[in-house]
């Protein structure tokens, strides 16, 4: 059987910790952030949370990762 290829397109937006929590930047904050409340950037500074059907298609994506 075949080495399994990672998504390069998908390793490059989230980093996995090494006890396997997945991190993603949320959208929104690349730019017209000054229509936006100080509140909402500071909010949009945390990290996303991963959904179960995520977590699924990252591990998918990311062979040597998950």
């Amino acid at each position: 059987m075949p080495k399994l290829k990672t998504k390069k397109s998908l390793a490059k937006r989230i980093k996995v910790t090494k006890k396997k929590k997945v991190l993603r930047s949320k959208a929104g904050r690349r730019h017209l952030l000054s229509s936006k409340t100080r509140k909402r950037k500071r909010n949009l500074r945390s990290k996303g949370k991963i959904t179960k059907e995520e977590k699924k298609m990252i591990k998918q994506s990311l062979p040597g990762a998950a």
